[in-house]
């Protein structure tokens, strides 16, 4: 009688921590969208994949430099509008280079996630949060590819 009660404590105890479990995958599969709706988005010239995946209160800082430059250009600021305007044209005659691609699921936790992109332009770090039960980026902070040299070196 024993042994039967404390198996049933012990099961009381765990499920919660298995239903945290299936959250958190949940979740991170979630995130993991949000951020392949925002690079496709882009790569397709799709703006309702970018409605589904960025907060309208984005704020969007970056760096930028031509590829055969060393130095960056000042820091740009992009809003939720301007990423819209951005998405509809940037590859609207499919000849940009889509192929890189790469996404990275740094954390989640039960309101707010961070992820990385790897994406044709460069390097994009977002924070994102859950309004509605639905994750959105609200914050991305990215640069253009560091330059061979450096990348090689960071890795």
């Amino acid at each position: 009688m024993t042994t039967r009660i404390l198996t049933i404590a012990a099961l009381a105890l765990l499920l919660p921590l298995a239903d945290a479990a299936a959250q958190t995958a949940s979740d991170k599969d979630a995130v993991r969208q949000a951020a392949l709706d925002y690079v496709d988005g882009i790569y397709t010239v799709d703006t309702t994949r970018i409605e589904r995946s960025v907060h309208e209160n984005l704020t969007k800082r970056g760096f930028w430099r031509e590829p055969t430059d060393s130095a960056y250009r000042p820091e740009s600021v992009m809003t939720f509008d301007q990423l819209m305007k951005l998405t509809s044209v940037w590859n609207k005659d499919g000849k940009r280079d889509t192929s890189i691609k790469e996404i990275t699921v740094l954390d989640v936790l039960d309101q707010t996630a961070s992820a990385k992109i790897v994406a044709m332009w460069g390097i994009d770090y977002m924070h994102l949060a859950k309004y509605d039960g639905r994750w959105q980026i609200i914050n991305i902070v990215w640069q253009a590819h560091p330059p061979r040299a450096q990348a090689t070196a960071s890795r």
